[in-house]
């Protein structure tokens, strides 16, 4: 098992920046694939940004060129780096894992609120 625990969340103006953690409770080396992914009123969760072992990433094409995720297993900590964020990056953010690639039981955090508005 896994414990996720997402901070940094909060309000900011549009086009400032924030940068989110999800801090694991256990060492994330060995883990198959971690992700951001976030949910706004009355929509649908939607992957933001995910990371695999050897730091093979993808993200959201709303988000590409704006928002970073990376990993540092030295801390157990995932990061999402959001910059130029606009009012419709509002939602609450979720950090996931997935501990393998056959795995079928998978982690979330219990999510962080980001608000961009002026």
């Amino acid at each position: 098992q896994v414990q996720l625990v997402e901070s940094g969340g909060g309000l900011v103006q549009p086009g400032g920046s924030l940068r989110l953690s999800c801090a694991a409770s256990r060492s994330i080396f060995s883990i198959y694939a971690m992700a951001w992914y976030r949910q706004a009123p009355g929509k649908e969760r939607e992957l933001v940004a995910r990371i695999k072992k050897a730091d093979i990433t993808n993200y959201a094409d709303s988000v590409k060129g704006r928002f970073t995720i990376s990993r540092d297993n030295a801390n157990n900590t995932v990061y999402l780096q959001m910059n130029s964020l606009r009012p419709e990056d509002t939602a609450v953010y979720y950090c996931y894992a997935k501990p393998a690639i056959i795995s079928t039981t998978t982690y979330w955090g219990q999510g962080t609120q980001v608000t961009v508005s002026a």
